[in-house]
């Protein structure tokens, strides 16, 4: 049985490394989507923000996460294709029938303001989601559709740890677009299984019947590489994310079944991959059948090559729970794994490092 670690179990002891309350942006996870929520309902979208062809959303790392969630979560309902543009300029294709959503948590991101000055060239209908600084003053200027939000509830001040405004706002914008469909439903499912996961992973629940917690043991000094599927695309590259920026841990994400046409022939070489991989398969019973069985055949070729790994079935109902469910149980496992680090999960020194560096 593995060792109780005290420090996973007592909030004090947390306190001493998270200086920032990441814990306190986790737990506020339900407070983020009933503050965005409200607010979307104030916003006025004229009707011609409709008569599109597609969506363009452009924003960078924890900014666009949301996006990704939201393309898997409605791959099957999209009315238009939903395009991410991670980049300072969007696709040559867009124009008057375009709608460009720009994401920038803190407003300031320059990849983002270049972006979206770029569309507005193009002729695009514009509108977007952040928290103020440099782009929510150009949506004001231009009187463009803005979703502006005080993010109260996410004391970490960190935008990956800010999913409930990023996936309820810009869910918001895209139905406001015609794009997809949602209402209370939606959100009630969303804060219940917020409610279901805290029980269940949360910081006082002891880690021999805490789920999180132990999964971030078995992580720990390993590569963790994260395979989804189908409507939990957009999940696991939110959790591999979390992983490289809460835990500073390498961590990747692969997708069934395109995965199964290549990655299986590259697991033989190094032969250092059964000490250093770790494989967490994220099963789902609303899955395509023939997917199902790809999980299954994909454990048993890495248990071949004696490769850890780690299956882990879903409980939601619907797609939208799971999402929800894995993003959770995701954030508190990479939050555990930095406390296992022995590292704050908020302060990301080589990125900063970075921006800072090119602004010379």
């Amino acid at each position: 049985m593995t060792r109780t670690i005290p420090l996973l179990d007592s909030r004090d002891e947390v306190s001493q490394i998270d200086k920032s309350n990441v814990l306190g942006s986790i737990e506020m996870q339900a407070s983020q989507i009933q503050q965005i929520w409200e607010e979307a309902q104030k916003i006025e979208v004229d009707a011609h923000f409709q008569e599109i062809q597609n969506v363009v959303v452009t924003g960078m790392g924890g900014s666009i996460l949301g996006t990704h969630v939201i393309q898997s979560i409605f791959k099957q309902e999209l009315k238009v294709p939903v395009i991410i543009a991670p980049d300072y300029t969007v696709p040559h294709f867009v124009n008057e029938k375009t709608l460009v959503i720009a994401s920038s948590y803190s407003g300031g991101t320059e990849e983002t303001l270049s972006a979206v000055a770029d569309a507005q060239k193009k002729g695009a209908k514009i509108a977007g989601i952040t928290s103020g600084g440099k782009l929510a003053e150009f949506l004001h200027q231009n009187n463009y559709p803005a979703l502006i939000f005080d993010p109260i509830y996410n004391p970490c001040n960190q935008p990956r740890m800010a999913l409930g405004y990023s996936i309820f706002g810009q869910m918001a914008l895209f139905a406001r677009a015609g794009v997809i469909s949602i209402g209370e439903k939606e959100y009630t499912d969303a804060l219940n299984m917020i409610a279901q996961v805290h029980l269940e992973c949360g910081i006082n629940v002891p880690q021999d019947k805490n789920p999180a917690k132990l999964l971030a043991f078995e992580m720990k000094e390993l590569i963790p590489i994260i395979v989804a599927a189908e409507h939990l695309e957009g999940n696991a590259h939110v959790l591999a994310n979390q992983i490289n920026e809460n835990s500073k841990t390498y961590s990747e994400f692969r997708i069934i079944p395109e995965m199964n046409h290549h990655l299986m022939e590259g697991l033989k070489f190094p032969e250092s991959n059964e000490h250093n991989l770790f494989f967490f398969l994220v099963e789902s019973d609303l899955y395509n059948k023939s997917v199902s069985r790809r999980f299954g055949l994909t454990q048993e070729v890495l248990e071949k090559h004696n490769i850890r790994v780690r299956t882990h079935q879903l409980t939601g109902k619907t797609k939208f729970e799971q999402s929800i469910e894995m993003m959770m149980q995701g954030a508190y496992t990479n939050y555990y794994l930095a406390l296992l680090n022995n590292v704050d999960p908020a302060p990301i020194e080589t990125v900063d490092w970075f921006k800072d560096q090119l602004k010379k």
